[in-house]
């Protein structure tokens, strides 16, 4: 690809879509190609709300992050961190604590490659290419970064990811071992969409990510909360997007069932080191 430009890698697939740069365009963002546009718009054909719980789910994520910063959190592990925009994890955490550490992780070559670019001078974050279907190894990687202390309190981050992977994987397992790894005290953020009282337009526009590099997989709420296992939910629980911690200011959701998408963070009991 002649004059390409720096967040493309050489080898980057452009003529299937991929849920990294489709979720970059809900977003506003400039970094995905024609065939990630065009299957973005054929979902908002489908259902226009769609858009609404892309923007809901970082929404929630910036909301969360602040939460745990103000619990004392100050390492942040973002698995499926998918292409940066305005408001990043490591923007929120070290706004209210400068030094807070960041690791990012995704598989999709276009949001690892763009997150090194724009996160290389930061020494407080490191971008890691691994697969969360593979967790021993992405957590090998991000100890091989000496970033974050595992000793101590983590928040695993896991917004939009989860529903990527097929019964098939085991989520709850993978989840475990994430889980395992960290010490009280540490968080589990989860957000994840849902059939639950959805139409069937909004359930056949999630079909279309059968198109993509990997399909989504609707989950109901107690499916949802067996990955919160030895993790006690905060209020509000697992809820759905907009009702987790709405901050002064925000608007009133009437309908928060529409966004088809829980989240819940979770904190692991033990004794704490701090």
């Amino acid at each position: 690809m002649p004059d390409q430009l720096d967040w493309i890698p050489a080898d980057i697939d452009v003529d299937r879509p991929s849920n990294a740069r489709v979720y970059d365009y809900f977003l506003g963002g400039a970094h995905n190609f024609e065939v990630d546009r065009q299957l973005a718009e054929q979902i908002i054909r489908m259902t226009p709300n769609v858009g609404d719980t892309m923007r809901a789910n970082r929404v929630f994520l910036r909301r969360a992050v602040r939460y745990l910063a103000g619990q004392g959190i100050r390492q942040f592990l973002d698995i499926g961190s998918g292409i940066p925009t305005a408001g990043n994890v490591h923007e929120i955490a070290q706004a209210a604590s400068p030094g807070s550490r960041v690791i990012y992780v995704d598989i999709d070559p276009v949001a690892v490659a763009h997150s090194r670019t724009i996160l290389r001078d930061d020494p407080y974050t490191v971008v890691v290419c691994a697969d969360l279907r593979e967790p021993a190894d992405l957590l090998d990687r991000a100890r091989a970064t000496g970033l974050l202390d595992f000793s101590r309190p983590v928040a695993i981050l896991l917004a939009g990811v989860v529903h990527f992977l097929p019964d098939s994987d085991d989520p709850a397992a993978i989840i475990g071992r994430l889980r395992d790894a960290v010490c009280p005290g540490s968080y589990l953020l989860l957000s994840h969409v849902t059939g639950d009282g959805q139409p069937p337009e909004v359930l056949a526009a999630y079909d279309l990510s059968g198109q993509t590099d990997s399909a989504l997989r609707l989950r109901s709420r107690a499916e949802l909360a067996r990955y919160f296992d030895g993790f006690t939910l905060v209020d509000p629980g697992l809820v759905f997007l907009t009702t987790w911690r709405p901050e002064p200011g925000d608007e009133p959701d009437e309908d928060p069932q529409r966004t088809a998408a829980y989240a819940g963070v979770g904190i692991l009991a033990g004794d704490v080191r701090a």
